[in-house]
C-alpha cells in the first residue's frame, strides 16, 4: 500500500499506513493551517478504507461531506506541488453531538465513566473522589446500576442518609463531601451534561464503518458548543479513548489502522488532570496502538502535551509558532528539539518563518524510525472548505444508518427506580399494623429461621454477583480496577 501524501518540499512526504498507529502530533499557532492538515489526513485515511473520529471545534469541517471547487489558492498550490492526479470529491460522514442537536446523540452511562473520570468531570478533590469511589463500590455490592444522573443523585442521598450503617464496611462518608459532589453535579447539569448520561450508550462499532465503496467513514463530533464546557469535552474524549482500548481485541502490526482518533484542543485533556489520571492516559496511549488505533493530538504548542505522551507521537506536523513571550520561546525550542535534525535546516529559526499552509514534517520510515525534518507545503484538501448549510447537514442526518437507534433515550430499571421501590416498601411496612406473633406448638424445635437465613444468604449472593458484573476499564475503574468490562444490554 502506498503512503499518504501529506506535503511536499524537496521530496514527497508520505505517512505510511502501517506506521499510522504509532500516533502523531499536529501543532501550530491559530490560523497557520492545522485544521486543513487534519482534513487532508482524514480524507486520505478515508480513501484507503480507514474510518476516523474528529471533533469539530469551530464548526467548519462538515464540508468534508461535499466536494470542493477550484479557486486561485488551490490552483496555485496544485501547480507548485505538481499534483497531476488531484481531484475534488466528497467523503462519507457521520455526525455526532453530545447534546443531540447537530448529530446523533452520544451517550454513556455513569457506570461506564466510573469514579476516576467522573471525579475529573465534577472537579472533585482527593477526599471527595474517595467518597465517590465508596459510592460506586456500595452500588456495585448492592446490584444498583448507575446509568444516568438521577441514579447518581439517588445513590448520593442513599449513602448520605445511611452513612453510619456503611461506615464499618466501607469507611467514613463525609456529609460535606457528599454535599460538594451534589453541588458540582448541579453545575454539570446546567451545562447540559445530563444529556450525555444514559442509554442507549454509544456502540463503538458504529464509529468503525466503511461505505459501499470501501471508504472509511469520517465521524464528526459537533463541538462548537461542547467546547464551552471544557470538562465535559475532555472527559468525553478520554472516556471514548478508554472504551476503544478496553473493547478492541489485540491486533498487532496491521497494514493500516482500524480507526484514527484526532484529539483537537489537546491541552484540555491534560490541564488540571491528577497524577493518577495522567499516568493512566499515558498507559492507554502507549498500549492502544496494539489494538490498531492511531491517536493524533492537535494543539497550539507541543508543551501542552506531557513529555511522557509526547515521546510516543512518532509522526509530527509542526506549523508556525510565534515567539512573543518567554513561554512562546520555550515552545519553539521544545518543538525544534523534538525533531530528528536536518543538517541543512535551522529548525528553530524556520518554525517562526513558516507561512500559512507550510509545515515542518517528520514521519516514521518503514522501520519505525523518525525521518529527518523537512520543510514542506501541505497538499490542499479535496473537499469543500466552507461548512455545510443547515439543510444539507439535516439531510445527511436523516439518511444516517444509525439515527433511529440513538434518537430516543432508554430508561430501564436502575438505582433510582430500585431505591424508590425500597423506600415505598419500607413506608408501607411502617404503616401496616403489627402482626400478632405465632407461637410454636409446645415442645417443637425452632426451625423456621433456617429457611429465612438461607433466603437472606441467597439474596446477598445474588446482589453481590449482580454488582460484580459492573466491571470498569482502565480509566473508569475503582482504584485502578480491572482492565476489562462487561457492557450491559439495554433490553
Amino acid at each position: 500500500m502506498t503512503g499518504i501524501l501529506i506535503g511536499k518540499g524537496d521530496r514527497e512526504l508520505q505517512l505510511l499506513p502501517n506506521m499510522a498507529n504509532r500516533h502523531g502530533l499536529i501543532a501550530g499557532a491559530t490560523g497557520t493551517g492545522k485544521t486543513v492538515t487534519l482534513r487532508v489526513i482524514a480524507e486520505s485515511f478515508s480513501r484507503i478504507g480507514v474510518p476516523s473520529f474528529l471533533a469539530d471545534i469551530k464548526g467548519d469541517v462538515s464540508g468534508l461531506a461535499k466536494p470542493g471547487s477550484m479557486n486561485p489558492k488551490v490552483q496555485e498550490r496544485m501547480e507548485r506541488l505538481g499534483l497531476a492526479d488531484f481531484c475534488f470529491e466528497d467523503y462519507p460522514v457521520e455526525f455526532w453531538d453530545v447534546f443531540g442537536a447537530q448529530g446523533n446523540p452520544v451517550r454513556a452511562t455513569v457506570s461506564d465513566l466510573g469514579p476516576l473520570l467522573l471525579g475529573r468531570l465534577l472537579n472533585l478533590n482527593e477526599t471527595q473522589t474517595g467518597v465517590l469511589n465508596l459510592l460506586f463500590k456500595i452500588a456495585d455490592d448492592n446490584g444498583l446500576l448507575l446509568l444516568d444522573l438521577k441514579d447518581l443523585r439517588s445513590m448520593l442521598q442513599h449513602v448520605s442518609e445511611r452513612a453510619s450503617e456503611f461506615r464499618t464496611a466501607y469507611g467514613n462518608i463525609s456529609a460535606a463531601s457528599v454535599g460538594a459532589i451534589q453541588r458540582n453535579l448541579m453545575t454539570i447539569e446546567e451545562q447540559g451534561g445530563d444529556k450525555f448520561f444514559g442509554e442507549p450508550a454509544l456502540n463503538l462499532d458504529d464509529l468503525m464503518q466503511t461505505d459501499a465503496n470501501g471508504r472509511g467513514v469520517i465521524n464528526i463530533l459537533a463541538a462548537d458548543q461542547l467546547i464551552n464546557s471544557p470538562r465535559i469535552y475532555s472527559v468525553f474524549l478520554l472516556w471514548l479513548m478508554s472504551e476503544l482500548f478496553e473493547n478492541l481485541p489485540e491486533a498487532g502490526d496491521l497494514p493500516k489502522p482500524k480507526l484514527v482518533f484526532f484529539f483537537d484542543e489537546a491541552h484540555l485533556l491534560f490541564s488540571e488532570a491528577s497524577p493518577a489520571l495522567l499516568e493512566k492516559i499515558e498507559q492507554v496511549v502507549r498500549l492502544i496502538r496494539s489494538k490498531g488505533v492511531g491517536i493524533y493530538f492537535i494543539t497550539q504548542n507541543p508543551i501542552d502535551v506531557p513529555e511522557t505522551v509526547l515521546g510516543q507521537l512518532g509522526n509530527r506536523v509542526q506549523h508556525a509558532l510565534r515567539a512573543f513571550t518567554p513561554r512562546d520561546q520555550k515552545a519553539v525550542k521544545t518543538a525544534a528539539q523534538t525533531f530528528r535534525q536536518n543538517p541543512n535546516l535551522d529548525t528553530e529559526a524556520v518554525i517562526g518563518e513558516l507561512g500559512v499552509g507550510e509545515a515542518l514534517i517528520s514521519l516514521l520510515d518503514s522501520e519505525g524510525r523518525p525521518e529527518v525534518v523537512e520543510r514542506a507545503l501541505i497538499v490542499p484538501p479535496r473537499t469543500q472548505l466552507p461548512p455545510l448549510s443547515p439543510l444539507e447537514r439535516d439531510d445527511l442526518r436523516k439518511r444516517s444508518s444509525v439515527a433511529g437507534f440513538y434518537a430516543q433515550p432508554a430508561d430501564r430499571q436502575s438505582a433510582y427506580e430500585m431505591l424508590q421501590a425500597r423506600a415505598k416498601e419500607q413506608l408501607q411496612a411502617a404503616q401496616a399494623p403489627p402482626a400478632a406473633p405465632k407461637r410454636p406448638p409446645a415442645g417443637a424445635k425452632r426451625t423456621d429461621n433456617i429457611w429465612e437465613s438461607v433466603a437472606k444468604s441467597t439474596a446477598r449472593s445474588m446482589g453481590t454477583q449482580v454488582g460484580r458484573e459492573v466491571v470498569r476499564g482502565l480509566l473508569g475503574s475503582i482504584l485502578g480496577g480491572s482492565t476489562t468490562r462487561r457492557r450491559q444490554s439495554i433490553f
